[in-house]
């Protein structure tokens, strides 16, 4: 099986990345808040293909990724000056203050500021815990 990995992360420095690959991926791993996507290869030319499941429709699952950014407002105006789909602009809806976009897949992606997380605790049908 071949397959392609992509890391999101926050590097303070990135003078600090090694140029050689395997202390290079080492150092990757060894990131806090790191994100790992993995793209396995084939799908995209097979017609028979229906897709992932997203986990926001029917069967329900996990459905969305949550990355946080400084000011949800500014990334989200960019986002829109790119052409991203919205699922929820941070106007819209009871939870104000927070995105959510679509990736290319479809799949979502939960925007928002942690400065701002306090405010989640009064939003309707929210169980989240930090345990």
């Amino acid at each position: 099986m071949e397959f392609s990995l992509y890391f999101l992360a926050f590097v303070a420095d990135p003078a600090s990345i090694p140029d050689d690959r395997k202390q290079r991926i080492q150092w990757m791993f060894a990131q806090p808040a790191c994100l790992e996507v993995t793209h396995n290869w084939g799908t995209e030319s097979d017609p028979e293909f229906k897709g992932y499941h997203n986990g926001n429709s029917d069967p329900r699952g996990f459905g969305h990724i949550g990355i946080a950014v400084p000011d949800v407002e500014a990334a989200s105006e960019r986002w829109a000056s790119l052409g991203v789909e919205f699922v929820k602009k941070p106007e819209d809806g009871k939870m104000k203050g927070i995105a959510f976009i679509k990736d290319p897949d479809g799949y979502w992606i939960e925007v928002l500021c942690p400065a701002k997380s306090a405010a989640f605790t009064a939003w309707p049908g929210n169980q989240a815990e930090v345990v």
